[in-house]
């Protein structure tokens, strides 16, 4: 595993942070393919899908399915769904190496384009707008099966996050306009009592040790977004979706992060900074629209997507000359060259 690890760094700069499973996997399914691609001069990318990748994907799947005579792309990626062909296709899956097959042609982990290809072959997601039948059916199943979005998806036959997002937006009416200062109290209330409770299931903290100001504080922080239950979050909220809840959130916290020593010790955000310039540079992508920011902020580790957005404005501001006539990529070479050997020095 050590050596694995060691090899993969190479290619996952946040290797360390995976675990042993997920390394195992990714030695039979990707070490090699990076390898190989490494050779040719092609980087491993991370980030949004592009249109070419997303067009390989569609021939790598008809390509599979032609080859292996399974006859639909849902079959192939959502197996469960048909039990009664399920050995059949497992068998003709690792009969005609589909992880192989899937991946060719592609810079990227196995995992991220194997979900990918999910996402574009699921005929549950593209149902179009919900009946008023449908919407009443989803009332019931829900008083029937509570928030398991994977059961009423299936009775349903609409995504598991179709049905949780549509349920969220007819429980109760929604408030489309500016926050008034009543709804953020209940907000930041609601993230209070979340997160009090997380502390005291998972850390065995006491009640009271949320109000203690100087206890622990790096750890609270990560805990002021990380994994926030958002939907029970929307309920205590009782005005907002849960998407709008968590925007609400974010930009609450980027205003309190961006004021400096406050919240967020100098030397620490002069390191967010390095962190994140290195995997910008790393991820090889062509367009802004490509950046995954959700997993910028794991490879951080201790902010939120918003706050990357505005810190990596800054610096293409303040220190890229001329960035509103450079491509993203000329922006990101820029600062990695010139900005980050400064900044490593400061550190």
């Amino acid at each position: 595993l050590d050596t694995a690890r060691q090899e993969l760094k190479e290619f996952i700069p946040h290797v360390e942070n995976l675990s042993d499973g997920s390394i195992r996997k990714m030695v039979g399914r990707d070490l090699a393919r990076f390898k190989e691609f490494k050779k040719q001069g092609v980087a491993v990318k991370f980030g949004r899908f592009t249109q070419k990748e997303n067009n390989q994907i569609r021939k790598n799947v008809e390509e599979f399915l032609s080859i292996s005579g399974i006859d639909s792309a849902e079959k192939l990626l959502f197996t469960s769904r048909y039990p009664e062909d399920k050995e059949t296709i497992n068998r003709l899956k690792a009969e005609h190496e589909f992880c192989a097959k899937i991946s060719e042609g592609i810079p990227r982990p196995w995992r991220l384009i194997y979900y990918r290809a999910r996402k574009m072959f699921d005929p549950n997601n593209y149902k179009g707008r919900y009946s008023k039948e449908e919407k009443e059916q989803l009332k019931k199943y829900q008083a029937m099966h509570g928030n398991d979005w994977k059961k009423i998806s299936e009775l349903m036959s609409r995504s598991n996050l179709s049905v949780a997002m549509k349920f969220s937006e007819i429980k109760s009416p929604v408030n489309y306009g500016p926050w008034t200062k009543e709804e953020i109290q209940k907000l930041k209330h609601a993230v209070k009592e979340v997160i009090r409770k997380k502390l005291e299931m998972k850390d065995g903290s006491s009640p009271s040790s949320l109000e203690q100001p100087d206890r622990d504080l790096w750890v609270d922080r990560e805990k002021l977004y990380q994994q926030l239950p958002w939907t029970e979050i929307e309920t205590k909220v009782g005005s907002r979706y849960w998407r709008q809840c968590k925007q609400k959130w974010n930009s609450i916290l980027v205003k309190k992060m961006s004021k400096g020593q406050q919240l967020h010790r100098w030397s620490k955000s002069l390191q967010n900074k390095i962190t994140l310039i290195k995997r910008l540079y790393e991820m090889k992508v062509e367009d802004a629209n490509e950046v995954n920011w959700e997993e910028l902020s794991d490879a951080v580790g201790d902010v939120p997507t918003a706050y990357l957005q505005v810190q990596f404005y800054k610096l293409k501001v303040s220190f890229v000359p001329f960035w509103q006539k450079k491509t993203f990529p000329e922006i990101i070479n820029f600062l990695f060259q010139y900005k980050l050997p400064e900044l490593e020095e400061k550190l």
